[in-house]
């Protein structure tokens, strides 16, 4: 069977050596990888029990990496990209799909090794699929994708570790991200104060429109700190960036306050202090969406598609074909992407 799909091949060409550093610069490793949307045959797919259609599947940093060369997500090429699909079951040898089921792929190694989303048709093992909930539609699905997942477990892991709307209020890091904006509106939409923070001041209206009652800016959490509590600002926090910002985060949360971790962007390590674990008791959540296991994920997708489902606010979600990915992709690796991007496959 023929489909399109983003296929990443590595450059055959020479890159030029920086005459400064003697090292290759970053737009000079980026531009060894060329993307380029082809024509594929689902036989070179590789073997599970599902033979899925992608209909949407959406973008996330890691695809940006997986499409720029990096080999800490993606170990050889070429390759599809693409760690979220929505689509139906066009083949299937296990007993808990049929053709025609309309399912959700996300995390394990879907678009990392294993060729993804972005492409037309994706052959997965049915241990990576769930059947789409009630009430959400395909599109829905990967208008959150990893994102509004990750949001949501982050979200739950809160309020598991004693988070609650009357413990105060609680702040979220990264804020004008798919994550970090997930995460404002379902904290809102179930009750909490929440505070966004971000470097943005486009995006001030639109994270009050999520729900985020005040802004707080990023300048504020990257200062230099070397007192290891701070003020008591908040009971809890979604993390999204790391780094620095991190940090400070941690040493701002109040007595038996819990920190949801869950991005790198600024950076994957932080300085800090045992004093905020053994004075005030918080705790440090770690937040994983790739191998989070299939039962609790199943419950956290029914909670979207219901009462925790926060596509009724302006959540920015750009929708696009295979033939403007490579654009997005670009803009995202120079942070200059707001909000999601959805990725039609019918385009």
């Amino acid at each position: 069977m023929r489909y399109k799909a983003l296929v990443v091949r590595e450059s055959n060409e020479v890159a030029p050596r920086s005459a400064a550093a003697g090292e290759e610069t970053e737009a000079v490793r980026n531009a060894r990888y060329v993307q380029t949307v082809e024509e594929c045959d689902s036989v070179n797919l590789p073997a599970g029990e599902l033979l899925v259609r992608v209909r949407y599947s959406s973008l996330n940093y890691k695809d940006a990496l997986s499409a720029n060369g990096n080999r800490g997500v993606t170990r050889s090429y070429p390759h599809t990209p693409g760690i979220d699909a929505a689509g139906v079951v066009a083949e299937s040898t296990s007993n808990d799909f049929r053709e025609g089921d309309e399912v959700i792929v996300t995390g394990f190694d879907l678009g990392m090794n294993t060729p993804g989303g972005f492409g037309e048709y994706i052959r997965v093992p049915a241990a990576w699929a769930l059947h789409l909930p009630t009430g959400m539609s395909l599109r829905d699905s990967m208008s959150y994708g990893t994102a509004g997942l990750t949001a949501a477990i982050a979200v739950q892991r809160l309020v598991s570790a004693g988070v609650d709307s009357k413990s105060g209020r609680v702040l979220v890091t990264g804020a004008k991200g798919g994550v970090g904006g997930f995460a404002v509106a379902i904290l809102s939409r179930i009750g909490f104060q929440v505070e966004a923070a971000t470097g943005t001041k486009s995006a001030e209206d639109y994270l009050k429109g999520l729900g985020a009652l005040k802004i707080v800016s990023r300048d504020r959490l990257e200062r230099d700190e070397t007192k290891p509590l701070l003020h008591a600002d908040w009971s809890g926090a979604v993390d999204t960036v790391g780094g620095k910002i991190l940090a400070t985060v941690i040493r701002s949360v109040g007595y038996g306050g819990a920190v949801a971790a869950c991005g790198n962007v600024a950076s994957g390590s932080f300085d800090g202090t045992v004093y905020p674990f053994i004075l005030r008791g918080v705790s440090l959540l770690g937040v994983d969406s790739v191998s989070y296991p299939m039962a609790m994920r199943r419950q956290l997708w029914e909670r979207l598609a219901g009462d925790w489902n926060v596509l009724d606010l302006k959540l920015s979600v750009e929708e696009c074909g295979l033939s403007l990915l490579s654009d997005r992709i670009s803009r995202m690796m120079q942070g200059s992407l707001f909000g999601r991007v959805l990725v039609d496959l019918s385009k």
